[in-house]
């Protein structure tokens, strides 16, 4: 069996974020799945997905840093710039 659905995720700050619960939420029919795959695409020009065991949350925080490092924000040097800045919710 085959299914394609969209979910609508809530606006997050800029940042490593656990997403597992808003997909869930959305998608009640994966309690009655005991075999599957999910596949999920994020349709944002400048976020990705990653998927990691989150057994220690100090690895969220780790790839924060380093993330923050290598790509920080408002560097002079990028070219995708249509969308702005990242917006802080709170």
């Amino acid at each position: 069996m085959w299914k394609q659905k969209t979910v609508t995720l809530p606006a997050k700050r800029r940042g490593c974020h656990l997403v597992t619960r808003d997909v869930l939420e959305q998608l009640p029919e994966l309690a009655d799945v005991r075999v599957g795959l999910l596949h999920l695409f994020i349709q944002h020009t400048s976020a990705s997905l990653t998927i990691n065991e989150n057994a220690d949350p100090d690895v969220r925080g780790d790839l924060e840093r380093h993330l923050n490092v290598m790509v920080p924000e408002n560097a002079p040097y990028y070219e995708h710039t249509l969308e702005g800045p990242d917006v802080r919710v709170i």
